[in-house]
């Protein structure tokens, strides 16, 4: 096994990601596709994560190595190895897929329940993402935008204000709308720009208060998915 991580943009990293792999002794690449470092093929890698970014799909023009990173996805799908988009990577996922990538009504930021759908529920990775048997995941959310189903898909998290939180292509291709890399920390760096400190602090909070459950259903999550 060898994993290839892409980052789009420095402060988006693997988080709890590397920590599982590092913990199992898998081999990992960390590439920074935004400072040029792009890997051309799949090669030797059995795994993709693509990790988020405040960047869209249709800004290809503006941010050109996203046209190179759809073509990496393209190649690991094509050579049925396993891929996981985060957010910006799950868009990313769709659109490779030739599913629509636009902007959603509402902008999603802070912890939000989804719907495991029954697809769902069925799938061992994401299973491991309920909460006590009640069908729902809680998990943190940064975007704005969504993705149409792409064909030959299955929808396996869904909620009212974005009907596809996430699917699985050919059982080996995961695309989540939201972070399951997260720590308290990342959380908290991610809003120290932002000016309504009450409301900041509010989700670092639930992160501290939630994160031992929270890293035991992602690492359920990736023991499954790395397997």
């Amino acid at each position: 096994m060898n994993v290839l991580i892409v980052k789009n943009i420095p402060m988006e990293g693997p988080g709890t990601i590397e920590d599982f792999l590092k913990e199992h002794g898998i081999p990992y690449r960390i590439a920074e596709i935004s400072k040029g470092d792009m890997p051309a093929a799949a090669d030797d890698h059995t795994h993709l994560v693509i990790m988020g970014g405040p960047m869209a799909v249709y800004e290809m023009d503006r941010y050109p190595y996203l046209k190179d990173e759809a073509k990496l996805i393209e190649d690991f799908v094509k050579k049925d190895r396993a891929v996981l988009g985060v957010c910006l990577g799950a868009q990313m996922i769709a659109h490779v897929l030739d599913a629509r990538v636009y902007p959603g009504e509402v902008k999603e930021i802070g912890w939000f329940k989804v719907e495991l759908t029954e697809e769902g529920l069925n799938d061992p990775a994401i299973k491991e993402l309920e909460i006590d048997g009640s069908g729902k995941a809680e998990v943190f959310q940064w975007h704005g935008d969504t993705f149409d189903l792409p064909e030959g898909a299955k929808r396996i998290a869904s909620s009212e204000a974005y009907p596809n939180q996430a699917f699985v292509y050919n059982s080996n291709v995961y695309a989540l709308q939201f972070h399951i890399e997260v720590t308290p920390e990342i959380i908290r760096q991610w809003f120290e720009d932002e000016e309504d400190t009450d409301r900041s602090m509010e989700m670092v909070r639930h992160a501290e208060e939630i994160f031992k459950d929270y890293l035991k259903r992602a690492e359920g999550f990736y023991s499954n998915f790395f397997q």
